[in-house]
């Protein structure tokens, strides 16, 4: 699996190693020093992953990931956050901003490879054709587009393969253990709070067109997508 990919990192050193890291996989990547200059690399060209540092000096890396997912223009690039805080309140308001995976440093070469590929092939498009409908929120993989009553929604890529799969799963109740395996896959560095995060974050998206409440949460087991209360 390759790809290209924007670092935005100001520490010169940590830039200079995940360059070298990514070149040595195949990966071609880009830098940028700050929130400044990624945005002007994004303006040149889309990569399909952003390995972004959370202390950035002018806007942090958590704020700017979350006007990136504001975008229509930046919402679909998945994010790999880069950080040394590791409490699990930091993570969490890291995977709320937008961020579709989280690295605390120091990490591994190995392990940064591991979750990268992991996240660039759970945010792969999926190749089905079929158009899914349930109680007027409809969902096409094609044209990766999701609307409510005629209404469009714009989530990202994690939201959409979440949403896909409770589409295309309907009525029965999974934990959030196989929910990872499922969405992001068996293998993966991720843990069941992240599902927590990406639920509410869905259910806030629906909520504009009122389909938040086809996601069923069964306390002491998991969720449920159903138009059934």
């Amino acid at each position: 699996m390759r790809g290209k990919i924007l670092v935005v990192e100001d520490d010169a050193a940590v830039r200079e190693m995940l360059l070298s890291t990514l070149g040595r996989e195949g990966f071609e990547a880009t830098v940028a020093c700050d929130a400044i200059q990624g945005d002007e690399q994004l303006r040149r060209q889309h990569p399909d992953l952003i390995l972004l540092d959370w202390m950035l000096p002018r806007v942090s890396g958590v704020e700017w990931a979350r006007q990136l997912k504001e975008s229509e223009q930046t919402r679909a690039i998945p994010i790999i956050l880069l950080t040394a805080r590791s409490e699990e309140e930091d993570k969490v308001q890291g995977l709320e901003s937008g961020a579709d995976d989280y690295v605390t440093k120091p990490f591994s070469p190995r392990e940064l490879k591991a979750r990268i590929k992991a996240v660039l092939r759970r945010t792969a498009p999926e190749t089905s054709d079929e158009t899914i409908e349930v109680s007027g929120l409809m969902l096409d993989p094609v044209s990766y587009r999701v609307s409510g009553n005629g209404q469009h929604l714009s989530m990202g890529p994690t939201e959409f393969r979440l949403l896909r799969f409770f589409m295309t799963h309907r009525d029965r109740v999974y934990t959030r253990t196989q929910l990872l395996d499922q969405v992001w896959g068996v293998n993966v560095y991720v843990e069941e709070r992240t599902v927590d995060v990406h639920i509410r974050r869905l259910r806030k998206i629906l909520a504009e067109t009122g389909h938040d409440k086809l996601i069923q949460t069964v306390r002491g087991a998991g969720y449920r997508f159903s138009d059934s209360k």
